[in-house]
């Protein structure tokens, strides 16, 4: 009874709306604002079916974790998911550190990013110093409260998507004849769709698919959302079905105002087609926004981490020492606690790069263990009511999830 009493307190903030907003901000995040020019770089002017077939697979393992999060609306994603389906707890421990080691390694190399645009206009501030300030700050915000964390989410998420309106409405404008040509940035003209070839669009596809990933962090704060059977599985649909409608967008304006080549070779694609399409629009402007994008993924990665450790430990995978709450502010800060050193360290050593090189593809497994572990428990389990997948969505989604591991071998 203890045990269940202390699950229950975690606060319920969460609304539809603003798991959405959160949904929204974790996929949307940093990683539009530098992957569009990559995928370019390999699908050339055919970029946006790159990003339209990354949806759809995206789509099918978002489908998987839509009925797992309704049917178990509990902190500790993946790692409780597998612990229902197989009932094994190494398996279970091994996928929530897979899990957990994903989202230190994201928001390390998200640290690295925000601190290079950062030092870029203040260049008297040591990279060091950013990084530990940025963590400092996210940690005291986590710690503070979901309310807290998701109100800095909204603000976040508000501006990196009025970031990505300004892209649309410059490049329409451009487009339209309503924006001025900046002579210096003469556009190369954009090789046809026809001539990329299939098998690049696919490794677009395949690098394209990292944009969209966040979804499955909204299973990891269900016990903080009301009516979670029905929110969280509308939220993962809903905010995957707007970034992608955005993403599309914004890849074919994209290559209209620049060509793939130099989309490709820009450190900040966005931000050169902006420049391009408006050059009176301040640099500064849309670079604090970025900087907020960047934020915003961070924050979200440590909301996640954080939860998973606390799912872990309640499910009695990690000690209990890791799955007590605040006695006031009702937050896992032991939890944080942990993981502020850790990712410290990581963002500080300079070790990253083999690391961030495997996270997409620990990612992947874990989507693949995901859509198992809904098939044995549509199996040992039917359901006649609440959100449910057609079982052969989690076949399809785990033969595409295989899919894209073998392209990045």
């Amino acid at each position: 009874m203890a045990e269940n009493a202390e699950a229950d307190s975690l606060k319920r903030v969460f609304g539809l709306t603003t798991l959405l907003i959160y949904g929204v901000g974790d996929i949307l995040g940093a990683g539009i604002y530098a992957v569009v020019g990559k995928v370019a770089g390999l699908s050339g002017s055919a970029v946006w079916i790159s990003f339209l077939m990354a949806m759809v697979v995206a789509a099918l393992t978002a489908l998987s974790y839509a009925e797992l999060g309704s049917r178990l609306p509990k902190s500790g994603g993946v790692a409780y998911f597998v612990q229902k389906a197989f009932r094994t707890d190494w398996l279970s421990v091994l996928v929530g550190w897979l899990m957990f080691c994903t989202c230190l390694v994201s928001m390390a190399t998200i640290s690295k990013a925000f601190a290079g645009y950062l030092t870029t206009f203040a260049p008297i501030i040591p990279a060091s110093v950013v990084i530990l300030a940025l963590f400092f700050g996210l940690g005291l915000v986590n710690f503070r409260g979901m309310r807290e964390s998701s109100s800095l989410n909204i603000f976040c998420t508000v501006l990196e998507v009025s970031g990505l309106l300004i892209v649309i409405l410059v490049s329409i404008l451009f487009l339209t004849g309503g924006g001025e040509v900046a002579n210096d940035l003469a556009a190369v003209p954009a090789p046809s769709a026809e001539a990329t070839g299939w098998v690049l669009i696919f490794q677009g596809a395949t690098l394209a698919f990292y944009a969209f990933i966040g979804f499955e962090d909204i299973v990891n704060v269900a016990e903080e959302v009301k009516n979670p059977e029905q929110n969280v599985p509308r939220a993962i649909l809903f905010s995957l079905g707007i970034a992608g409608v955005v993403y599309i967008l914004i890849s074919w304006l994209a290559t209209q105002v620049l060509s793939p080549v130099e989309l490709a070779t820009s450190n900040a694609p966005l931000l050169d087609v902006v420049r391009l399409a408006q050059p009176n629009f301040p640099r500064l402007i849309f670079t604090v926004i970025v900087l907020f994008a960047v934020l915003n993924t961070a924050l979200l990665n440590f909301v996640t981490a954080s939860r998973l450790l606390f799912g872990m430990s309640r499910e009695g995978l990690l000690p209990a020492w890791l799955g007590k709450l605040h006695p006031r502010r009702k937050t896992p800060y032991r939890a944080i606690l942990v993981i502020l050193p850790i990712v410290i360290f990581l963002a500080l050593s300079g070790t990253l790069e083999f690391l961030a090189g495997t996270t997409a593809t620990l990612i992947l497994l874990m989507f693949c263990l995901v859509n198992l572990s809904l098939l044995v428990i549509k199996r040992r389990e039917p359901r006649t009511r609440g959100f449910q997948a057609p079982s052969l969505v989690p076949v399809l989604a785990l033969i595409s999830n295989v899919v894209l591991i073998r392209l990045l071998a």
